[in-house]
């Protein structure tokens, strides 16, 4: 007898989301619905000697945040989780695990998950928090200390700060997940490998419950430098908030910013039979590689439509079904003309399809992008509204050929059923998910 077993359903429960913008979901889903830019000057260094001076940093945030409710994630006899990080563990962590784990409890808490840990098993709760360069600052400050005063006064925290899975460990350790417990890194499509992989997870039965996202935090000299050199960067210093232009003819390259964002991932049946508040089903994805160089898209795009081409087949749905796709769309001037190819090629069939950039307002958050704009695109679905690219004053001639609506800089109010987004990262690495309106 041949055994059988099929694909379980994964449904989104949860979204939580620190960003340039906004630093909580609604906050942040708020200011990208108004067209928002978050990209200013920096402040985390001194940038007169560089060509880049702007950046989407997050805005007054406190590591050492207090939970308006208390949580319980070993179950009601066990200890209150009243402040996530303590001033004590802060120094044990570099920025970038500071906004993972505001961003995972606060997807944790929105999930109501916590009102059923006495009835769960740990066991079947896990993370997967994608990271694309981990903590740079922290290795600056601490090969400035080598030099300057010797290897005795390194702090002994600094392994701990920069290795890039520590993200996730210290949010399996605060919410108490002892499935899988793991760090997807693949540069800009890191976090949507991660929401990929941990959907897999629970396709298969492996686990009920992922926390699943990513982070990044590494507006420092070193990245800005290292990709201002690379002439990948923005140069519009006098004009930050309209230094991200996606699609425009006047667009010079991206903008780097930092945030995080993780969402939960639920079994269906499982979420169903708890009552969960469900924002949508995750029902495809794909990924792929273009097997060709190292920054530079294939031609046509070939290598973000294969990825979107699995992720559509998995879904089950038609191209004509697509309502939205939150493109990569970094505003470099290679990569917006052949995602815009990539998509026109795929979902010519598609009546009334808008297509956006949010990293016109947010700017490009790597590792951390691709669970970002995951969860602006389950916010689409939820509020019926498609975001726009703000700052697409003159479209891209290139672009404009795909005859595609990029919803130049004013939100579209109309249902979702369909959400695509896009991540591709260097190495030739492309990532799609599809998310269905339920």
């Amino acid at each position: 007898m041949e055994l059988t077993s099929a694909k379980k359903r994964v449904v989104v429960t949860g979204i939580g989301i620190v960003s340039p913008v906004g630093n909580n979901r609604e906050s942040t889903w708020r200011a990208i619905v108004n067209g928002e830019s978050g990209i200013r000057k920096i402040t985390h260094f001194d940038t007169k000697d560089c060509t880049t001076q702007i950046a989407g940093e997050v805005k007054n945030f406190n590591p050492c945040f207090i939970l308006e409710t208390p949580l319980y994630p070993r179950g009601k006899k066990g200890e209150a989780l009243i402040q996530p990080i303590s001033q004590r563990d802060q120094k044990r962590m570099d920025r970038f695990i500071h906004l993972a784990v505001a961003a995972s409890v606060e997807a944790y808490a929105d999930s109501g998950i916590d009102h059923f840990r006495d009835q769960m098993d740990p066991e079947m709760v896990g993370v997967n928090i994608g990271v694309g360069m981990g903590g740079l600052p922290a290795m600056e400050e601490a090969h400035q200390t080598l030099l300057t005063k010797g290897f005795r006064r390194i702090t002994p925290y600094f392994i701990p700060q920069v290795i890039a899975n520590l993200a996730a460990g210290h949010v399996s350790i605060i919410l108490n997940t002892q499935n899988i417990n793991y760090c997807s890194v693949s540069a800009c499509a890191s976090s949507a490998h991660s929401i990929g992989e941990s959907f897999r997870i629970i396709q298969r039965g492996d686990a009920s419950v992922m926390i699943a996202g990513g982070t990044e935090a590494v507006v420092c000299a070193l990245s800005i430098g290292g990709f201002a050199v690379m002439r990948a960067l923005s140069t519009r210093n006098e004009m930050p908030e309209k230094a991200s232009r996606p699609f425009d003819s006047d667009r010079d390259g991206f903008v780097l910013a930092e945030g995080a964002a993780s969402l939960i991932l639920e079994e269906y049946e499982f979420a169903k039979n708890r009552g969960a508040k469900i924002y949508a089903e995750l029902c495809g994805y794909g990924a792929s590689s273009d097997a060709f160089h190292i920054t530079h898209p294939m031609e046509e795009g070939d290598g973000g439509y294969r990825a979107m081409k699995l992720a559509l087949k998995e879904s089950g749905l038609s191209p004509s079904d697509a309502n939205y796709v939150n493109a990569h769309g970094t505003s470099t001037p290679l990569g917006d003309i052949q995602e815009s190819k990539a998509i026109a090629r795929l979902l010519w069939e598609a009546k009334n399809l808008h297509v956006s950039s949010t990293k016109s307002m947010t700017g490009h958050m790597l590792g951390a992008a691709g669970a970002v704009e995951s969860a602006f695109s389950v916010l689409a679905i939820r509020d019926g509204i498609v975001p726009p690219t703000i700052n697409l004053e003159n479209i891209d001639p290139a672009c404009a050929d795909s005859g595609l609506n990029f919803t130049p800089n004013i939100a579209i109010r109309k249902k979702v059923e369909l959400a695509m987004s896009n991540s591709f990262g260097f190495g030739g690495t492309n990532v799609s998910l599809a998310y269905r309106a339920l």
